[in-house]
């Protein structure tokens, strides 16, 4: 019996995972899983309970469970509080706790999507593209970090600090998916100015001569930004720290038409994982049943392949997907003229059916 953990979170992150959840229970019943389900706050709905955005009642499920399906966590209504009770703190210490260290955001465009795209659908059809996100180091985690008085003014500073080893970590992770995909991994970094991603650049090339097969290009952060706007096919697998990752993955998810279509996995060594959607808890349409559940149902489809090893439902979950994009359906975020606009709901439901049948 696998345990997969439930944590929806704020904002829209009980609507979107309520959607994924009724198509985990069809996969369930379609293809004989056993597999139990529990749930545990984190965010601001732990802080308003508990006092804490990662109580250790949710952190020992956390530890406990195979896999952890999130939501998403934080809002205005929690913008006020000490800075380490924020919800987002929760997050962080979440994936530290668990060593979630690799980032897997994949940004793909369903054909039925071209025409949503923020590019022209000769730039972006086809488009498959793997960022390989370090997520457990870098500045968001490196010490000191504060702020503080200095000379009559606030100060404030952050420690952008990697390893050798986080980075061969990491690294690995990315060249394996390259092989697996089609063996080319370009590494991003700012080593003309950062001596942290002056390491970054040269670990990466060392470690390329035990890859052959793969094709290894370097680019500076603000190049690669450019490039995933002129021609984003040009890329494969992307690998690259947290703080550019995060920049990067988000501007590679409005090239698939919307943000609201982009799962990730955030895996341990052991493949042990959480998966969400890449958005943010968007508060100001938080109870409306307009927010988009397709990023959540798939950040189910990469839990049961990568922490499940059900590569099988995974693929019947995705094609799911494309088959309800097929006839027309469509959130207000990825509409376009001639669909059909539904709600969160409704494209819920959808999709369950579409997987039922």
């Amino acid at each position: 019996m696998k345990k997969i953990l439930i944590m929806a979170g704020d904002g829209i992150g009980p609507e979107i995972v309520a959607e994924a959840v009724k198509v985990l229970d069809v996969a369930k019943a379609r293809f004989g899983l056993e597999i139990e389900t529990d749930d545990a706050l984190v965010g601001g709905a732990a802080y308003d309970v508990h006092g804490d955005p990662l109580p250790e009642v949710s952190l020992e499920k956390a530890r406990a469970a195979d896999a952890i399906l999130f939501g998403s966590i934080g809002g205005p209504k929690w913008d006020q509080i000490e800075r380490d009770k924020r919800p987002e703190r929760g997050l962080l210490r979440l994936r530290s706790s668990l060593g979630l260290f690799a980032n897997l955001r994949p940004a793909i465009l369903f054909p039925q999507l071209a025409d949503a795209s923020s590019l022209k659908p000769e730039v972006v059809s086809g488009l498959d593209i793997l960022i390989v996100r370090e997520l457990t180091g870098g500045i968001y985690f490196g010490q000191p970090r504060g702020i503080r008085e200095e000379n009559g003014e606030r100060v404030g500073f952050n420690t952008d600090v990697y390893s050798e080893s986080e980075i061969r970590r990491i690294g690995k992770v990315a060249f394996e998916l390259a092989m697996a995909r089609g063996k080319r991994l370009c590494s991003v970094d700012k080593a003309n100015v950062l001596e942290v991603t002056e390491l970054w650049k040269e670990v990466i090339t060392e470690m390329a001569k035990d890859y052959p097969e793969v094709d290894v290009s370097h680019l500076y952060v603000d190049n690669a930004a450019m490039q995933l706007v002129r021609t984003p096919k040009q890329f494969d697998v992307l690998v690259t720290g947290n703080l550019f990752g995060d920049i990067l993955s988000d501007q590679a998810a409005m090239l698939t038409g919307s943000i609201g279509m982009l799962p990730s996995a955030s895996l341990d060594v052991n493949r042990k994982g959480m998966y969400e959607p890449c958005h943010g808890s968007a508060p100001d349409i938080a109870g409306q049943g307009i927010a988009n559940p397709l990023a959540t149902i798939l950040s189910l489809a990469m839990l049961l392949r990568y922490s499940l090893d059900r590569g099988d439902v995974a693929d019947a979950i995705e094609k799911a997907v494309e088959q309800v994009l097929e006839d027309g359906l469509r959130t207000a975020d990825i509409y376009t003229d001639g669909c059909r606009k539904v709600g969160t709901t409704e494209m819920g439901d959808a999709v369950a059916a579409a997987l039922r049948g």
